[in-house]
Formats: structure tokens, C-alpha cells, sequence
């Protein structure tokens, strides 16, 4: 077999994407020069790879076996370029990361040791809501996307970092004694909710659903920061994510109020398309998080563990 790395390349972005015409628009590749590559790559092999079924090119199981094999040498090479320009120092270029707006708090953490490291790197942060975060995912224009809670119809892969637990949370200012039960609370204080669509939403959605909680007064605000500035003004109660609101927490000028069933506990996930070729950059990214994440989340997010037995 005389198969070359050009042909691995095409035949993994075929099988990808399921379509010649798709693999040749993503490799910047014309449609007879894709099916060229594919036809030299298939006659190297006594089985077929592909087929097609009115009109529409699928991949046989062998293909697939074959495309994952690709991916794993097309990965191995580029980890062998990455460690070369990371040894010497020269990776450079840009790394996309999209995020939630309450993992604002979180992923900075996760990237300073990192950039310091390759200050030709240049960093592309984009702070949205959950749905224009995986729009950006799945539209191929990012290299990783930080949630808490997983894609349904997208394929991934994942990092797991750390637990994101949400609190019930009043301003210091809430007299919680004040009412008779905590339902009592709930379903007397106006509750403060995320924007539709919000992770942090459908979780408290379903907590106050399970709880029989019929909410009277409620407001929407479309991001972490705005709902945590009107819980400080004791406009209501929210439920929120603990690492969004360390400082207040600290000067009592936030309080948690204990209920049973909270905390919620997801966890932060940092994903990418299990079909997406990682660059050089994003694969020392993963290579520095998957050996340093232990340890920055002990050093930086050791004091979520007061919090832990309320």
C-alpha cells in the first residue's frame, strides 16, 4: 500500500462530513480533485469504503474503521509538529474559544499559565449565551466551546474541569426568618431567571417543577451578572452559580439560603466536534489542560470547598 498523507486527509473529511461536495468546499479542494484522491485511496483496498444509495455517498463500516484510523494518525502527526514548535517556543497563531457567560468566572484560569507560556498566541474569548455558543460549535467557527451542560444533537468530545453548583441566593438584606416555610419564600419573593434558553434557567426551571413551586412574580435578565446586580438590590432571589459570586459571598452582601435539593451540580465541560482536525495550538491546549487542570482548580477555586456541606 502507497496510500499518502493527502489521501488520509480527504478520505477523513469525506467520511465526516458524508458528502465529496462538503470535503471539497472544507479542504478549499474542487469536486473531481477530491473524488481523484478518493478513488486512488479505495483501490489500495479489497473492500469498499464508500457507497451510494440514491444518489447519496455513504460510508461503509470498513470506511468507518478506516476514518478512524485516519484521524489517529492525522493527530499523531500534528501532535509531533505542535511538541516541535512548543519545545522551540514558536507556536503561534489564534485559539477561538466560545463560553457561557457564568464560565466568565472560571475559564480565565484555566488559559493564563498557557498564554504565558506562548505569547504568540493570540487569544479569542467570546462571552454569549448558551445557544449562540453552540451555533458557533457546530458552524465549525471556533476551536472549543466551554458549557455545563452537553449538546444533544452535537457529536463532541470533552474535557471535564470542575463541579458548577447553584445556590439559592438572596441579598444579606432578605430577612429569610421572616417567612414561614422556604416555599413560602419561593412562591412570596419575585424570582429572578436567566433568559430562555440559559442552562442555569432550565435548571432552576426544573428544581421549582419538582418542588410543586408555583413561581406568581418573576423577571428574565440575559446574563449571570445582570441577575446577580438585582439579587444585590433584593429585587428577588436566584438561583445561582457559586463560583459568580465569591466577593459577595465574602462581604456578606450575598447570602445562600439552604433548601433541599440544592445545590444543583452540573459540571463545566470545555468541548469540541469529535469530527473537527484540532490545530497545532488547540491540541498543546488540550496536552497543558489535561496535565495542569488538577492543579489550578486546587489552587484557585480550594475556597467552593466552604460551601460544600450547605
Amino acid at each position: 500500500m502507497h496510500y499518502t498523507l493527502h489521501q488520509l486527509q480527504v478520505f477523513l473529511k469525506i467520511a465526516q462530513l458524508q458528502s465529496i461536495t462538503k470535503a471539497s468546499e472544507a479542504l478549499n479542494l474542487t469536486q473531481p480533485a477530491v473524488s481523484i484522491q478518493l478513488r486512488n485511496f479505495q483501490d489500495q483496498f479489497p473492500i469498499p469504503l464508500t457507497e451510494v444509495v440514491g444518489r447519496k455517498l455513504y460510508i461503509t463500516d470498513f470506511g468507518h474503521e478506516i476514518a478512524e484510523t485516519c484521524e489517529k494518525i492525522i493527530n499523531e502527526l500534528q501532535l509531533i509538529n505542535y511538541k516541535t514548535l512548543s519545545f522551540q517556543g514558536q507556536l503561534s497563531g489564534r485559539l477561538r474559544i466560545s463560553i457561557v457567560s457564568t464560565a466568565k468566572y472560571m475559564m480565565p484560569y484555566f488559559l493564563t499559565e498557557f498564554v504565558q507560556r506562548h505569547p504568540g498566541i493570540e487569544l479569542i474569548i467570546d462571552v454569549t449565551n448558551k445557544s449562540s455558543v453552540i451555533e458557533s460549535l457546530e458552524a465549525n467557527e471556533i476551536d472549543f466551546a466551554m458549557v455545563s451542560v452537553l449538546p444533544e444533537k452535537l457529536k463532541v468530545h470533552r474535557v471535564e474541569l470542575m463541579e458548577n453548583r447553584l445556590h439559592l441566593v438572596s441579598s444579606s438584606k432578605l430577612d429569610v426568618k421572616a417567612f414561614r416555610t422556604k416555599t413560602d419564600l419561593l412562591e412570596k419573593v419575585p424570582m429572578i431567571f436567566r433568559e430562555s434558553g440559559s442552562a442555569t434557567r432550565k435548571a432552576m426551571e426544573d428544581f421549582l417543577s419538582k418542588r410543586g413551586v408555583s413561581v406568581k412574580t418573576k423577571m428574565a435578565l440575559t446574563s449571570n451578572e445582570a441577575v446577580k446586580q438585582a439579587v444585590l438590590a433584593n429585587l428577588g432571589v436566584s438561583v445561582m452559580p457559586l463560583i459568580g459570586i465569591k466577593n459577595e459571598l465574602k462581604n456578606n452582601d450575598l447570602q445562600i439560603i439552604p433548601l433541599r435539593g440544592l445545590p444543583i451540580i452540573t459540571t463545566w465541560n470545555l468541548i469540541w466536534l469529535s469530527a473537527k482536525n484540532l490545530s497545532p495550538i488547540a491540541l498543546a491546549y488540550l496536552d497543558f489542560l489535561n496535565t495542569k487542570k488538577d492543579e489550578i482548580m486546587k489552587k484557585q477555586f480550594h475556597w467552593v470547598e466552604a460551601y460544600k456541606d450547605i
